[in-house]
């Protein structure tokens, strides 16, 4: 049963979930993703695939028969990125609720809300994940700040770390040409995640 169910049909609020219930179905919810992530990869190799052949192929008819195919998977890679992007909604607010659950002290002691959010805000929950006008990442913030995690809840867990962002950049590097060496772009990665840890455990 994905989160919306639990949101409108509300057999059990995620508000009444234990921390085991809740990483249990974080990890349903993660296995899911990560075959939707699999699927949508392999529709990309073979879209590659067809417009290759598409390109070498000077036959006008054959090239319609692959242009069609390009559209279909096209179509389908859209799909599936819609499931993925609700999928990852989903494993986040999960992720989230668990967060509270296991820093229930802590949360007490800065007035947080304990992880008890009210019906109104499920069902505002529930509209915000089936929204493709609403990013994974407004979708995070809009999140973190009804559940009032704020950085004294674990900052680091709530978004992108400076480690996990300093990879994003070397990729954005990657992108423009800027680094075309791999190996090279994974040492700096590799170096930039380790002493960012390193920093963190100091402090």
């Amino acid at each position: 049963m994905g989160l919306f169910d639990w949101l409108t049909k509300k057999e059990k609020p995620l508000s009444k979930m234990s921390r085991q219930e809740l990483r249990r179905e974080e990890l349903l919810l993660e296995k899911q993703r990560g075959q939707l992530l699999r699927r949508i990869e392999k529709l990309g190799k073979e879209k590659q695939s067809l417009f290759e052949r598409g390109a070498a192929e000077k036959m006008p008819e054959v090239r319609r028969v692959l242009a069609q195919e390009f559209e279909v998977k096209t179509s389908e890679q859209l799909m599936l990125s819609r499931q993925l992007n609700i999928r990852s909604k989903e494993t986040m607010t999960l992720s989230r609720m668990r967060m509270l659950r296991e820093n229930v002290d802590r949360a007490k002691a800065h007035g947080g809300k304990l992880g008890l959010i009210g019906e109104k805000d499920l069902l505002r929950l529930g509209k915000m994940i089936e929204s493709d006008a609403i990013s994974t990442e407004m979708y995070q913030q809009r999140l973190d700040e009804m559940l009032s995690l704020g950085a004294e809840v674990d900052e680091g867990k709530a978004g992108l770390s400076e480690a996990g962002q300093s990879v994003m950049d070397i990729w954005d590097k990657m992108d423009t040409g800027l680094i075309s060496d791999k190996t090279e772009a994974f040492d700096e990665a590799d170096r930039r995640v380790r002493d960012q840890q390193s920093t963190s455990a100091e402090e």
